[in-house]
Parts: C-alpha cells; structure tokens; sequence
C-alpha cells in the first residue's frame, strides 16, 4: 500500500482573515465577560439586600466568591459545616442540592414561597432581585 500523499498544502491563507477570526474571537470572549459581569453585579446587589432585609450582619460578604456563600449560608441559618458540600470535590455534585434548600430556605426567610427559592437557585438573574426588592412581609426572627 502506498501512504504517501500528493496532497501539497501552501498555507496560503491571507493574513486578512487570520486577522479576522482573531477579531471576532476576541469581541465574542468580551461579549462573554461583559454578560457574565453583568449577571456578578446584579447577584451580588441582590445578595446584599436580600442580608440587609434579613439583618444579617456582613452584608458586604455578597461581593467576595467564597465569603458569599457563607453569607447565604448565615441568611438561610443552616450550620457553617455546610460549606463543606460547595467546597469539596466529590461533595460539590451534593452541593447542588444543598444550593438549592438554601435559596428555599431564603425565600422562607423573606415571606416567599419555597417555589421562588428554588427558581432563585436555578434562573437566579431573574428569581434573586425579585426575592431582593419584591415587598413581603418579613417574619419576626
């Protein structure tokens, strides 16, 4: 059998479009950062009012990556040996549940159904400003 190939590639592909692709590379990833930006923002805003409906001191905790998951943990009051499940590896898959119950316990909290708690865990750029600025009436602790 004969492997050899009479195919001759020239790479003759124009800088232009190199240029290009680089381009739009490069405008989608800060598309992409720009959204994903956006979405921290408004989590984060929502996380701090959400603290300070619920007098939970340490509001700005909502800002930092693993400082705001204690925080969710301190509204939803659930023991701090929790954060193990967002934090271990293997737990982590766990830890999908357990974000779930917190934002049901969260809703609880503000006077909302368990429903809006776990639409906040799954579409949270729409379900935690709602949970964060609706007006409810937020049982006595």
């Amino acid at each position: 059998m004969d492997y050899s190939s009479s195919y001759q590639y020239s790479g003759n592909v124009p800088p232009e479009a190199g240029a290009a692709a680089f381009a739009l590379a490069g405008g989608m990833f800060l598309f992409v950062m720009f959204l994903v930006l956006v979405v921290y923002v408004i989590a984060a805003i929502s996380l701090m009012k959400i603290a300070n409906r619920t007098n939970t001191p340490n509001a700005w905790f909502a800002w930092i990556p693993i400082l705001n998951l204690i925080l969710m943990i301190q509204i939803a009051q659930r023991p701090m040996w929790w954060l193990v499940f967002f934090l271990v590896p293997i737990l982590n898959i766990a830890g999908i549940v357990f974000g779930i119950i917190l934002w049901i316990d969260i809703a609880k909290r503000l006077g909302k159904s368990a429903v809006f708690g776990v639409l906040a865990a799954l579409i949270p750029i729409i379900f935690m400003p709602y949970l964060a600025f609706s007006k409810s009436d937020i049982p006595a602790q």
